[in-house]
């Protein structure tokens, strides 16, 4: 109330969210927090011009989200917070360790289904791939934006066709630039596998985007998730065009067959790893010519490996 009572003095705002920020420690206070996520973000909106206030802001909202997080509770943030966010977004991108962390802010809202609508509802595609422009060098930012897309594009009622069939340049881009980091390699793998759920690609996308995820895979070898949605991903491009699967096998750095047998030798205890290699193999048998290099490459041995493994799955 004392916020709300004067929302266009400055000081007042600022007083009000140190305050606020007193109680995070205290877990009798949590669920009274909850409720006061979109003063905060008025208050940021309302204030743009105020670095300091942002900050302050930014930073109690990340503490309101990880208390959440860690007891189980999904925050849906509705249109006006996702709103004043992306106002906040547009206002202070020249700052980029504030950026950083306003990154990370939508990556941890956008985990709820509806958060992640309304973020989409009011724009946010462009800004995101935007910021990955700008921000390439930048793992953090990279690794937030990429676990965004990723959310909003693997939401079932997807009407941003057009928004995201920009994405897959930048998108690239970003895994290219962080093969070496896991973390980074692992969102943007996440990432193109939404998109190419979403039909994103062209003809013309589906050798250099399977090439790329394959690097991803020999890079990371040991991160059982990035090799999850890596498999996961191009699955779906296969699924789509046969040049894909062509391009696993004949890839100049290795055959893909390969990779497959010593990605699941090194996680073979990884039942989603083993799932997501065989719904890739699934696919890439659906044609007559990769199926009889296949058989060549003795994958039959492979396959019987895996059903040893996993008999009840």
């Amino acid at each position: 109330e004392f916020m709300q009572a004067s929302w266009d003095v400055e000081e007042v705002q600022a007083e009000g969210i140190q305050y606020l920020a007193s109680f995070v420690e205290d877990k009798t206070a949590f669920p009274y927090l909850l409720t006061c996520t979109q003063v905060i973000t008025l208050a940021m909106k309302t204030h743009t011009d105020s670095l300091d206030l942002q900050v302050e802001g930014c930073t109690l909202l990340l503490e309101i989200l990880s208390q959440a997080l860690k007891q189980g509770v999904m925050m849906a943030l509705d249109v006006s917070v996702a709103s004043c966010l992306l106002h906040t977004v547009r206002k202070h991108s020249e700052n980029e360790e504030f950026f950083s962390m306003l990154c990370t802010l939508l990556m941890m809202v956008s985990a709820s289904e509806v958060a992640a609508e309304n973020l989409r509802k009011v724009g946010i595609i462009p800004d995101l791939l935007s910021i990955l422009r700008r921000f390439l060098h930048n793992d953090k930012i990279c690794f937030s934006c990429c676990a965004v897309l990723w959310s909003l594009a693997v939401s079932e009622d997807n009407a941003d066709q057009a928004a995201l069939a920009s994405a897959l340049p930048v998108t690239s881009a970003v895994l290219q630039e962080h093969l070496q980091n896991g973390v980074v390699a692992e969102s943007a793998c996440s990432a193109l596998w939404a998109l190419a759920l979403q039909g994103c690609l062209a003809d013309s996308d589906y050798e250099p985007t399977a090439a790329l995820l394959l690097d991803a895979l020999r890079m990371n070898p040991e991160r059982a998730r990035l090799v999850q949605n890596g498999c996961l991903a191009l699955a779906s491009l296969v699924r789509l065009s046969e040049t894909a699967a062509l391009a696993i096998l004949l890839d100049p750095k290795g055959s893909g067959t390969e990779l497959i047998k010593e990605e699941y030798h090194l996680h073979s205890h990884e039942p989603r790893v083993a799932e997501a290699l065989c719904l890739l193999m699934n696919e890439m048998v659906q044609y007559d010519e990769v199926m009889l290099n296949m058989r060549s490459q003795k994958m039959e041995k492979l396959l019987c490996e895996i059903k040893f493994q996993f008999p009840f799955s």
